[in-house]
């Protein structure tokens, strides 16, 4: 299918042919007919993505600040290879479209193929012949006399809407509307329908002129006129309401409200402007400023837009799908007019013209821009990106499909992989097809896709790479298996016990018997991390080790926050320390204790302080900790024992004191974590037939004692760790391994 994409360094906009999207529970699965251009996001972010490097860090210097702090917590080269990452990530542009439904993912009940929908949310609804749109961003079109060009608008006439809301207009009341683009017309014509009386001002005398046409009661292209056509129109007193729906740095837009708004006044922020308040106006007037927040109750909420858990009506009347609901309804009843607002539409083949327009490069007039989209659309979810030979993998080859195409395999495992080399890329996958297509292109793919099918049936490809969300490791790991491929998942291997078990019994079948499980436990093949472990290896006696993890505080409603999908930060963050410290000390944590930090209401159960002794009697701690300052060191371990003392500073220090001598080793430029080590490692063990560099029997014992960790933090109390029994060595023989009994 194509979409649209804007290159965050230049702005350069482009159509690319990308995998179909994938259809997720939830979520609905859309052929798109109509989108909407949006004059003033979408040219905002064109001009951003525009300006050089100097330009746009003096328009956002909280991200310098970030950069810098980057810099002196992980080393230039570490920060310079994740900030060209990022840039390199083609934008999704659009979030205002209509279409026809053609699947439903599972748990949607109340929409059906074949419906007619408008659909919204950035990153959703973008410009691509086919979107998958989760339910409560989707709005069934309710009659067939709208057409997809009127209901394409709807996105925006939920902001619209929800902005004279928040302005509490009532039957006949004085409302004011300063700025007519489209959300100002669109402004005034649903004010015209609540039966206000609507004055306009623009300084676009079109614009002007096109308003009183569709339904103003008087309009105005001088701040002074349209002063007098408020006190005109409202006996002197002033407007009852004002909507500001300009876009504009200046603060030209509110001095203006305050002056027209009568006493005790609503004035409500739909647009972006400048909103530094005059305070003689507004205070001597006690007029009440609102900003409203896009198009209702329910955005910005992951709850409801990503999981699908609806506001009661009860306590909630208008959400944001009930204002796209109200928005369709009032054009089905011919109470807007939209014809007029269109005043461009381009196929999506030619979208960049579209963009040349709303970003002025060619200087013409303009509102409503569509772009429209061909029926017979091509869904198919695998597209080749270079041409290729048909291979068949064998068993010393190292021939990817990659299965998760995020942040982290583009900025950071995909690169170490490329570095170590010796490797074929084949197929990359993810769950949306602009990510698939970017890291394909990227690092050499032959093809992506948005079915991980097309990776665990094709015999070219002998080596998974599991880089997706955690809820899917466990599944997606039992399939790699299944398939005879070798796995390298990223960490969490799982989130449970039951998940566990299911993994245990596929990596124990003789049909995987030559296979490889790897975990992405990197820390402990870093070169600092190494050359600690030599040090300690002479110590013959029980250590004492404390890693303190400046984690940084996650907003609640994060993925890894999220019980299904990250599981939180124990399970998804903290198994990297466990097997640290369990590849420090050279033995398994028996037993566990997890205490939480009180902070009510603020942090997610991510202020942890975990306890955990070892089989060989050496004792850990673990300090995860999210309510520090993140520009001080994220990761510091410290171990004692023998009269021997090592301690390492974020992968990038080692202080190593022994009979009064102190040696330090330093990584100055760049972090090293170990990624490349643990890669080198594992393409090792394929080619030679080695056992994992991780044994499995570490990986289970690691997990097993996270979920102790998890356990004791919910229970309050200390947990003993489940042993893996001797079945889980690898034999023909082996009993069934899915039981875990506890260490005495």
């Amino acid at each position: 299918m194509k979409q649209v994409f804007q290159d965050a360094r230049s702005a350069e906009i482009t159509v690319v042919e990308v995998p179909a999207p994938k259809l997720l529970a939830g979520c609905v699965l859309v052929r798109t007919a109509a989108s909407v251009v949006s004059a003033g996001t979408e040219r905002a972010s064109s001009d951003f993505a525009g300006k050089n490097l100097l330009q746009k860090a003096r328009m956002r210097p909280d991200l310098v600040r970030e950069v810098l702090s980057k810099i002196s917590r992980d080393g230039l080269l570490a920060t310079v290879a994740t900030v060209r990452s990022r840039l390199d990530q083609p934008g999704a542009l659009g979030y205002s479209s209509a279409g026809t439904v053609i699947a439903v993912g599972e748990g949607i009940a109340d929409i059906n193929p074949g419906d007619r929908v408008a659909c919204a949310g950035a990153g959703h609804a973008v410009h691509a012949e086919f979107a998958c749109i989760p339910r409560l961003l989707v709005a069934r079109i309710p009659s067939q006399a709208v057409s997809f060009d009127e209901a394409a608008f709807t996105t925006l006439g939920a902001v619209a809407l929800h902005g004279v809301r928040n302005a509490e207009a009532k039957l006949g009341d004085i409302v004011a509307v300063i700025g007519l683009g489209l959300l100002g017309q669109l402004t005034v014509q649903i004010l015209k329908a609540a039966g206000c009386c609507v004055l306009g001002m623009d300084i676009s005398t079109d614009r002007a002129d096109l308003a009183l046409r569709l339904g103003a009661d008087a309009v105005s292209t001088s701040s002074s006129g349209f002063q007098d056509l408020c006190l005109q129109y409202s006996g002197e007193h002033g407007a009852d309401a004002v909507l500001i729906v300009a876009q504009t740095a200046s603060n030209d837009p509110v001095n203006l409200a305050g002056a027209v708004a009568r006493n005790r006044a609503v004035v409500v922020a739909v647009g972006t402007v400048a909103m530094n308040i005059p305070r003689r106006s507004f205070y001597e007037k006690e007029l009440d400023f609102r900003v409203s927040r896009s198009y209702g109750p329910g955005r910005y909420d992951a709850a409801y837009e990503q999981k699908g858990i609806d506001y009661p009506i009860g306590y909630v009347r208008w959400t944001e799908t009930r204002n796209m609901e109200a928005f369709l309804k009032l054009l089905a009843d011919r109470r807007l007019d939209l014809i007029p607002l269109v005043t461009h539409r381009f196929p999506i083949a030619r979208a960049h013209s579209a963009y040349d327009l709303i970003t002025g490069k060619t200087h013409e007039a303009f509102l409503g821009v569509l772009i429209a989209y061909p029926e017979a659309a091509d869904d198919t979810r695998h597209v080749s990106v270079a041409p290729h030979d048909r291979l068949v993998a064998d068993h010393k080859s190292i021939q990817v499909g990659l299965l998760g195409a995020g942040s982290f395999a583009t900025s950071t495992l995909l690169p170490a992989i490329l570095r170590v080399g010796n490797v074929e890329m084949v197929v990359a996958s993810a769950a949306s097809g602009s990510h698939a297509r970017h890291a394909a292109q990227k690092f050499g793919f032959r093809s992506c896709t948005t079915d991980e099918r097309e990776i665990l049936n094709n015999p070219a490809v002998n080596t998974v790479v599991i880089t997706t969300r955690h809820y899917l490791h466990a599944g997606q790991v039992i399939a790699a298996l299944k398939s005879g491929k070798h796995v390298f998942c990223e960490k969490p291997l799982c989130l449970n016990e039951e998940e566990l078990r299911r993994i245990v019994e596929a990596h124990n079948n003789p049909t995987s018997a030559r296979r490889l499980l790897m975990v992405g436990f990197n820390r402990r093949f870093a070169p600092l991390a190494i050359r600690m472990k030599n040090f300690l290896q002479e110590i013959r006696e029980p250590l004492a080790l404390h890693y303190r993890v400046n984690a940084g505080f996650l907003p609640a409603d994060h993925w890894l926050n999220d019980p299904q999908q990250g599981g939180g930060r124990i399970l998804g963050e903290v198994c990297h320390f466990v097997d640290f410290l369990c590849f420090l000390t050279d033995s398994s944590a028996v037993e566990v204790d997890t205490r939480s930090l009180s902070n009510p209401g603020q942090y997610s159960n991510d202020n942890v302080l975990c306890s955990l002794r070892f089989a060989n009697g050496s004792q850990g701690t673990i300090s995860y900790l999210a309510n520090g300052d993140r520009s001080y060191s994220k990761e510091r371990i410290e171990v004692f024992g023998g009269g021997n003392v090592a301690v390492l500073e974020d992968f990038r220090r080692l202080e190593l004191v022994r009979s009064g001598k102190k040696r330090v080793f330093r990584s100055l430029l760049r972090q090293d974590k170990g990624h490349r080590g643990e890669w080198r490692a594992f393409i090792t063990a394929i080619q030679t037939g080695a056992e994992s560099p991780i044994p499995f029997r570490e990986v289970v014992r690691t997990m097993l004692a996270t979920f102790a960790l998890e356990e004791s933090r919910c229970l309050g109390q200390a947990i003993t760790v489940p042993v893996a029994p001797k079945e889980l060595r690898r034999n023909d023989d082996a009993a069934d391994a899915s039981g875990f009994d506890r260490a005495s």
